[in-house]
C-alpha cells in the first residue's frame, strides 16, 4: 500500500503539525462560542431595549398627557434618553419606515399606549437610520417620539480585551502540550542517531509517563541487545583470527624449510598473504574498542606536523599543507590509527598525500586526507567503507588488500565519536574528510 504524500501546506515537523491542528481546533471552538455568546447578548440586549422603550415611552405620553400644554416643554429634557427624545409639533415628514426593527418598535409602543392616539411612524433618515413616532395627544396636540437606534454593543467593552487574553493563553498553553508531546520522540531520534556499532549510546531516560517509559526501556533494551550481539561477532572475529596466526606461523616455517622453487614461493605467498588477513582482522575487531582509550589535550599543529615527518623519515611523499592552531582534546592513537590508514591508501593508490585540517562553523575539528590516485566512482564511495569490500580493480595479490582498511579507518572513527567521509577531488583523486567533536 502506497502511502500519500502530505499536503504541501502542512509543516513537515510532527510538532508543528499538532501544535496547527490543537491551535486551529481550539481557535474554532473558541471562535464558535463567542459567536453563539455574541447573538444571543444580541438577542437579548434587542429584546430588553424593546420592552424598555415600549415601557418608558408609554408612561412618558401618558405623563406629558396629562400635563397642561404650558408645562409640557419643561419635562422634555427629563423624559429625554440616550437614543430617542420628545419633541411637541408633528415632526418632519418622511417616508414609511424601511426597517423590520423600526416597525416593531412602533408596533409595540402602539399596543402599550393604545388605539386612541392615533400612532404613526416614519423615517426621517436612512443613512444613519433615524425614524419618528408621532403621537395626537387627547386635547389634539400633536407629540413626536424621534428614535435614533444608535447601536449599542450587546458585549462589554473589556470583553475583547479577556478574549485576546485567552487566546495567548490557548498559545501557550498549546505550545506546552505539543513540547511535552513531542520532546520524547526528539530524545528518540537523538539516541537513535547517536547509537553507533563500536559503542554504547547513550540511554534515554526511563522516566515520564507510562507510554514514553515504556517505549525509553524498549529502546535501551534494544540497544543492549544490538551491541551485544555485535560484540559477541567481533570477538567471535578476533578468537579465530587470533588463533588463526599460529598455524599460519607453523606452515610458514615448514614451508620455507622447502627447497626453493616455484612451488615455494608460490605457497609463501599464500601463506603472507593469509597472515595479512589475519592481522586486518584482528585490526577490525579491536577498533571496536577505540573509544575506550583515555582523551588527552594536546596541540594539533604538532601532532600533524609528527605524524607527517614520520611518513617524510622514510621517504614517502606526504606534507601537510595546512592546520589549525592551538589545544584541542583527542584520543591520540585512535586518531593516528585512522590518519595512517587514509594516508597508506592515498600513497597506495595515488602515489602522494596531503594531510590538511581546519575547523567546521559549528566548531568541529576536520581533517582531510586528499590523494591526486584514479578515485572511487560515486556509487562506491559508501560500499568502500564496508568491512572486506574491494573494488574490482584492486583485486589482486600486489594492488589489493583484504579490504578492511577503510572500514578500520571508519569504525575506529565511530569508536571515537567522529564520522569518515569520502568525495573526489576537483581535478581527480580522492578526498577522505575525518570530523571530530
Amino acid at each position: 500500500m502506497a502511502f500519500a504524500a502530505p499536503r504541501r501546506w502542512l509543516p513537515r515537523s510532527m510538532a508543528s503539525r499538532v501544535y496547527l491542528i490543537i491551535f486551529v481546533g481550539l481557535m474554532l471552538a473558541q471562535g464558535l462560542s463567542f459567536a453563539l455568546m455574541f447573538y444571543e447578548r444580541n438577542e437579548s440586549a434587542t429584546t430588553t431595549m424593546f420592552d424598555t422603550v415600549e415601557h418608558e415611552v408609554g408612561a412618558s405620553v401618558a405623563i406629558l398627557d396629562r400635563l397642561p400644554s404650558a408645562e409640557r416643554a419643561s419635562w422634555l429634557g427629563r423624559l429625554q434618553r440616550d437614543n430617542y427624545r420628545f419633541m411637541l409639533g408633528p415632526g418632519q415628514p418622511g417616508i414609511p419606515l424601511a426597517t423590520q426593527s423600526a416597525r416593531e418598535v412602533t408596533r409595540r409602543i402602539e399596543k402599550e399606549v393604545g388605539p386612541g392616539y392615533r400612532v404613526q411612524g416614519d423615517t426621517i433618515s436612512t443613512a444613519p437610520q433615524r425614524y419618528q413616532v408621532h403621537f395626537t395627544l387627547h386635547d389634539g396636540s400633536p407629540l413626536t417620539l424621534e428614535i435614533d437606534p444608535r447601536g449599542v454593543p450587546p458585549i462589554a467593552q473589556w470583553l475583547p480585551i479577556v478574549l485576546v487574553l485567552q487566546l495567548l493563553l490557548l498559545l501557550v498553553c498549546t505550545w506546552l502540550a505539543v513540547r511535552l508531546v513531542a520532546r520524547p520522540l526528539a530524545q528518540l531520534a537523538q539516541a537513535a542517531e547517536a547509537m553507533t556499532p563500536t559503542a554504547d549510546g547513550p540511554r534515554m531516560s526511563e522516566e515520564g509517563p507510562v507510554e514514553v517509559a515504556r517505549a525509553a526501556i524498549a529502546f535501551n533494551t534494544m540497544q543492549e541487545r544490538i551491541v551485544r550481539h555485535l560484540k559477541e561477532r567481533l570477538h567471535i572475529l578476533a578468537s579465530i583470527s587470533h588463533d588463526l596466526q599460529t598455524p599460519i606461523t607453523r606452515m610458514l616455517l615448514r614451508a620455507e624449510s622447502l627447497e626453493e622453487g616455484e612451488e615455494r614461493q608460490k605457497i609463501l605467498g599464500d601463506l603472507h598473504e593469509m597472515e595479512h588477513l589475519v592481522r586486518e582482522g584482528v585490526a577490525y575487531a579491536r577498533s571496536a574498542h577505540g573509544g575506550a582509550e583515555v582523551p588527552v589535550r594536546m596541540d594539533v599543529k604538532a601532532f600533524l606536523e609528527s605524524l607527517v615527518f614520520d611518513y617524510q623519515d622514510i621517504g614517502k611523499d606526504v606534507t601537510l599543507v595546512e592546520s589549525i592552531g592551538g589545544a584541542a582534546t583527542i584520543r591520540r592513537q585512535a586518531l593516528r590509527r585512522v590518519l595512517g590508514n587514509l594516508i597508506d591508501n592515498a600513497i597506495k593508490y595515488g602515489g602522494a598525500a596531503e594531510v590538511s585540517a581546519w575547523r567546521s562553523e559549528e566548531g568541529a575539528m576536520c581533517v582531510a586526507v586528499c590523494d591526486r590516485g584514479p578515485g572511487i566512482p560515486d556509487n562506491q564511495l559508501d560500499q568502500v567503507l564496508q568491512p572486506f569490500y574491494r573494488m574490482e580493480g584492486s583485486r589482486n595479490r600486489d594492488t589489493g588488500g583484504a579490504g578492511l582498511g577503510l572500514a578500520i579507518a571508519t569504525q575506529l572513527t565511530r569508536a571515537i565519536g567522529g564520522s569518515l567521509r569520502l568525495s573526489n577531488r576537483q581535478g581527480g583523486g580522492l578526498t577522505a574528510i575525518v570530523t571530530l567533536p
